[in-house]
């Protein structure tokens, strides 16, 4: 058995650097030197007896020489001593000085010093020798009455853990302490006596509690989560029992302690479905967030909300709650935020939807400091959000665009009210993505001869003095006057902290400090290279002057209002083929431009259908495919949740179900625990080829004389390699050692010990690897070992190399289009795989790389659906590390090259490592090849 198959009690830092010191010179320092010398030389021992040392010489010296002292630190390291020494012979039995040790514990068991004897105590917990505690039973036993309450609750431990390993030692030991329990006053004590007999005699500890039920409320918080722990374990195995304690959780949600409401709560939802206690244990959970400080326990507790939800039954009672867990928004860290919006969300129903809508309007006016007032005298909250838009939060801003674009195409009677709100804040618009939306808006839905006038007016205000770049290089040369700036073009309006408007002076702008302030936005977004918005802006005119033809009757308003559209476009065009900007215009905004100028010269039917009927037409499609999708993944959310019972299916009866079939009623405690112990039992998959047989590796050849193979297990962060070496041969090998190192990411953890081999035997040696990032690795090495009676050197047996699959860190995931997008722009790893198959579908192709990459399409359905011959799509993964793998698949099919081509085309992996990216880039590698079956 390893080291990492021990359970481990104490851990001891080794420093690497020293030499180690020879046994001679620590029996001298062991046996003549000074209490700091004698402390120093036992240190060096154990760490040497840890490294595998035996220093058998050294027992009877330590007996001798440091046994007999006082010192206290001496005491606390002999403990640790005696804990990792040999106690037994190589036949098993128990060496002859050991009866001087256990006569050294049994008087430090009756010290007067309560520290040397709680610690001595907790250190027999540690012994497995039956032999060596069974003298020191009667003063074990007198430790139960000592004044202080560290050596009796130390006492408790040592007689569980003595009464679990040996119970022939004492077989009272269950009656001998609920009369303890009984008596006892201290509240550590009596929670050890307590979770000894949760442990060992459940009916005694029922009867304890019975006769102190009404008084749970008064005993200490530690005492009472190991209540609520048998309260639940009780209830679990016998449900008859749950009538007779569920009084008691209820009052444990009063708690004072934290812990003890979480637990009871968390007990209280197993225990009953009935609609007050599942309302109690929200309540005390949303009391929790509210009250604790520390993020990390709300987002812990908010989470047994959301579970709570999931079920069918009790979404109604928290439906109830949802002005309750409202309250938590009051907490200032934004994921406990953002995670209570998304509950309270979806939990809205027509009961609770009005009062929802309140406590959010307050909440948005009261973060964007917007007078209740000003709020009052308008009927809808939009008005409210699209200050929003001003915000300098791109991202805020960029939701309510959102909101307000869906919410103008749906709702008719709003779109007055959006547009006059649209044109009040367009000129604060600071981020030129919320500027090129608002501009769509603006163009889609105005409809009116005024509110057209307005949008012209706030784009030349924008816009600034035309013609851009005459006027741009006569301010660079300081050419243009002051006089000359005001007569020239419309006086310009600019906006001041307050919000009120301020006509532009002419001093303000000649000053070279200024210029770039006095910048109008759409001006400075142009000169910053954005052309983009220059290719929206011409759409939006070119809508407005078509809606404003077939609106004003009089041809010399047309002309003007057209040529006036058609000016702005020239000049913007103008602008971009100068070197006045950063960056040029490119082909594209050139193209749409120039087809908005032809468009507005000759204003066609088919056109003005295009621009003002098609547009909206293709928004109303988009966003109510949006709402199916929506509608079918609720669907499919409730279908999930519904348990479906059909006609022909067993009904299961609690009363009448063996033990070993209660699959469906875990114990939660106990799962817990396999977890944090890492013996989680995974369910083996339906395929028996994915039995572990499919893990066994074969590292040498069946003529070795040493034949080895692995089992490579991979836990989270570590992989155990469980190696059988069989001895082929029919000498005796000696010295058996398997010699292991890595490449890449991996850490071997510890050297395997040396073994001998009889004969044709067998043996198992298991190695501990660490794992820190998601990147294929090896482990290679070889097996080295002595024959028996040969003079010849060491034989050696090179093994096969291991290859450690990125597979088994990666697990599909998912994140929004916008996240997809930064991460893309952030990643500096790239690699571009060229597709090479022989699969000729290319959703086959797709359907096999998720399978073989463990990667998620964030590709809707709907986008993929249909065939014409060519599909892009963006997969996304993330490691049990945290590390993000993005990938998009551009495919096609040769259609020139018959129906039977292959698929060809482009996989672009990126990743914020090296090693993820080139190993995703392996793995496509690899299995892109084979056909689907």
């Amino acid at each position: 058995m390893t080291a990492a198959e021990n359970v481990c009690y104490t851990l001891i830092n080794v420093p690497m650097d020293s030499e180690p010191p020879s046994e001679i010179s620590l029996k001298n320092d062991l046996e003549k030197g000074d209490v700091k010398s004698k402390t120093e030389a036992l240190k060096k021992v154990i760490i040497m007896i840890l490294n595998g040392e035996k220093l058998p010489g050294l027992l009877m010296t330590i007996i001798r020489f440091v046994l007999p002292l006082q010192d206290h630190t001496i005491k606390k390291l002999l403990l640790v001593f005696w804990e990792i020494v040999p106690k037994t012979t190589p036949d098993g039995r128990l060496l002859h000085e050991m009866i001087l040790v256990c006569d050294a514990y049994r008087k430090d068991l009756q010290h007067p010093n309560e520290f040397i004897r709680g610690s001595t105590l907790r250190f027999l917990c540690k012994l497995k020798e039956a032999e060596l505690l069974e003298p020191l039973m009667p003063a074990i036993r007198a430790c139960l009455e000592h004044r202080h309450s560290y050596v009796r609750r130390n006492a408790v431990l040592a007689i569980y853990t003595i009464y679990r390993n040996f119970e022939h030692l004492i077989p009272d030991a269950p009656e001998l302490i609920h009369d303890f329990l009984v008596n006892e006053k201290d509240a550590s004590c009596k929670r050890n006596a307590f979770m000894m007999l949760i442990h060992a005699d459940q009916d005694r500890a029922l009867d304890y509690l019975s006769t102190c039920i009404d008084q749970v409320q008064t005993f200490g918080d530690i005492l009472q989560l190991v209540i609520v722990e048998l309260i639940y374990k009780v209830c679990h195995a016998n449900p008859s029992e749950r009538a007779r304690f569920i009084r008691c959780i209820y009052n444990l949600l009063q708690s004072s302690s934290p812990a003890v409401k979480y637990e009871a709560a968390g007990t209280l939802v197993t225990l009953s479905s009935a609609p007050t206690a599942i309302k109690a244990a929200a309540q005390c959970y949303i009391d929790l967030i509210i009250k604790e400080s520390d993020n990390n326990v709300k987002l812990i507790v908010l989470d047994r909300l959301v579970e709570l939800k999931e079920h069918p039954a009790h979404e109604r009672v928290l439906q109830d709650l949802v002005m309750d867990i409202l309250r938590v928004l009051s907490t200032p860290d934004l994921e406990v935020r953002k995670k209570t919006l998304q509950l309270a969300l979806d939990l809205v129903s027509s009961r609770n939807v009005e009062e929802l809508v309140i406590v959010l309007k307050k909440e948005v006016i009261k973060t964007n400091n917007v007078s209740e007032h000003e709020d009052r005298d308008k009927a809808n909250v939009i008005p409210v959000l699209m200050e929003f838009l001003s915000d300098s939060n791109e991202a805020a801003a960029a939701d309510v665009l959102e909101f307000v674009r869906e919410a103008i195409q749906r709702f008719d009677s709003l779109r007055m009210l959006i547009v006059e709100k649209m044109l009040e804040v367009f000129h604060a618009i600071k981020s030129v993505k919320i500027y090129r939306g608002a501009l769509w808006i603006l163009g889609e839905y105005c409809s009116t001869k005024e509110d057209i006038q307005s949008v012209m007016t706030e784009v030349r205000r924008s816009l600034g003095e035309i013609p851009i770049v005459e006027s741009e290089i006569k301010k660079e040369a300081g050419e243009l006057k002051p006089e000359e700036e005001i007569t020239v073009g419309p006086v310009q309006k600019l906006v001041t902290e307050m919000g009120t408007y301020a006509t532009q002076s002419a001093l303000s702008s000649s000053r070279p400090t200024k210029k770039e302030e006095d910048r109008p936005p759409l001006r400075g977004f142009l000169l910053d290279g954005d052309f983009f918005v220059a290719a929206s802006l011409a759409t939006t005119l070119t809508k407005i002057a078509l809606r404003y033809v077939a609106l004003v009757p009089e041809k010399k308003k047309q002309n003007s209002f057209v040529a006036e559209a058609m000016l702005l476009m020239a000049t913007i065009l103008h602008l971009g083929k100068s070197s006045l900007p950063k960056k040029p215009i490119t082909d594209d905004d050139v193209d749409r431009i120039s087809l908005c100028l032809k468009v507005l010269s000759e204003c066609s039917p088919l056109m003005n259908d295009i621009f003002n009927k098609e547009c909206r037409q293709s928004l109303s499609q988009m966003l109510s495919a949006k709402l199916e999708e929506e509608k079918l993944s609720q669907k499919k959310e409730s279908e999930k949740r519904n348990v479906t019972v059909q006609p022909d299916d067993p009904i299961s009866f609690m009363q009448l179900t063996a033990k070993n079939e209660m699959n469906c009623k875990e114990d939660q405690f106990q799962l817990s625990l396999l977890a944090a112990m890492g013996n989680t039992q995974r369910k083996e998959a339906a395929d028996p080829l994915a039995s572990k047989l499919n893990k066994v590796t074969q590292l040498t050849g069946f003529s070795d004389p040493v034949y080895a193979e692995a089992y490579v297990h991979v836990n989270q962060y570590d992989i155990v390699l469980d190696v059988l070496v069989v001895n082929q041969t029919s000498d005796t090998l000696q010295n058996c050692t398997l010699e292991l190192a890595t490449l890449g990411d991996l850490k071997l953890v510890e050297k395997p010990s040396p073994l001998t081999l009889a004969p044709h035997d067998f043996a198992n040696i298991k190695a501990n690897v660490k794992v820190a990032s998601t990147e294929n690795g090896i482990i290679f090495g070889n097996i080295v070992y002595d024959v028996s009676g040969a003079a010849s050197d060491r034989n050696c047996v090179v093994l096969s190399d291991i290859h450690i699959d990125i597979m088994d860190y990666i697990q599909p995931a998912t994140c929004t289009d916008a996240e997809f997008r930064q991460m893309w722009a952030e990643f500096e790893w790239e690699n571009k795989v060229t597709v090479n198959t022989n699969m000729i579908d290319l959703n086959d192709y797709l359907q096999h790389i998720l399978k073989s990459t463990n990667m998620k399409c964030l590709t809707p359905e709907k986008a993929l659906s249909g065939y014409c011959g060519f599909m892009a799509a963006n997969l996304y993964a993330r490691s049990i590390f945290g590390e993000d793998a993005l990938a998009n698949v551009s495919i096609e099919k040769p259609i020139h090259q018959g129906p039977d081509a292959a698929v060809t085309g482009h996989i672009r992996i990126r990743a914020k490592s090296q090693g993820m990216a080139l190993s995703l880039g392996d793995k496509i590698n690899l299995s892109q090849k084979k056909t689907s079956i």
